[in-house]
């Protein structure tokens, strides 16, 4: 009996093949391609913690965007940059701008821990965009990231506040010092033309 059943199910399973018209391929349905992630920069292709919690962060995340890298301090004269900082990040943020925020106490300006100064930067300044855990920005021990910005513009961060602006393409722009403000006209106008329409 199972020997029958078994015949008759190969016998149909052949006959429904032989029915196919040779050639036909099966339709498929068309699946939307989604847009494909903007390539990761050379620059960007590293990993910081983050200021919070120390969760390791890939900046390939910010492929495609627009990047002002600001070394700060906590108790520096620049210190109060933090506002305009903000105030940058959140009038642009929708276009693509991306404010990353690295606090070092290479000029012996930066709080103690970790804690300290996240306090400053969420409670005190409400700052909103990316911070990363203290790290060095200048000299031999700097951070891969201001390392390679010092070797593409020939500057390295020479006190708090140093900016860097990093077009979608994840080529250095310009390097401003300290003394420029975050709402400078020749700052904002540079972050404007990097944004494009």
């Amino acid at each position: 009996m199972l020997k029958t059943v078994l015949s008759f199910s190969l016998f149909a399973a052949a006959a429904s093949v032989s029915a196919q018209p040779t050639g036909v391929v099966p339709h498929r349905p068309q699946v939307a391609a989604s847009p494909a992630p903007a390539a990761c920069p050379a620059l960007l292709k590293q990993s910081f913690k983050r200021l919070q919690d120390e969760a390791p962060q890939d900046l390939c995340q910010y492929a495609g965007k627009v990047l002002l890298v600001v070394n700060t301090a906590s108790y520096c004269g620049y210190t109060k940059q933090y506002e305009g900082l903000e105030k940058l990040y959140a009038k642009y943020a929708a276009r693509g701008l991306v404010i990353l925020g690295f606090p070092s106490n290479d000029f012996k300006q930066e709080a103690a821990s970790t804690k300290e100064i996240a306090d400053l930067c969420y409670n005190t300044y409400g700052v909103k965009f990316p911070m990363f855990a203290p790290t060095a920005v200048s000299g031999d021990k700097a951070n891969p990231l201001h390392a390679a910005l010092a070797q593409q513009t020939g500057k390295e961060p020479k006190w708090n506040f140093t900016k860097y602006l990093i077009g979608r393409d994840g080529k250095v722009i310009e390097h401003f010092p300290s003394k420029v403000a975050p709402e400078d006209p020749q700052l904002v106008a540079r972050v404007e033309a990097a944004l494009g329409t």
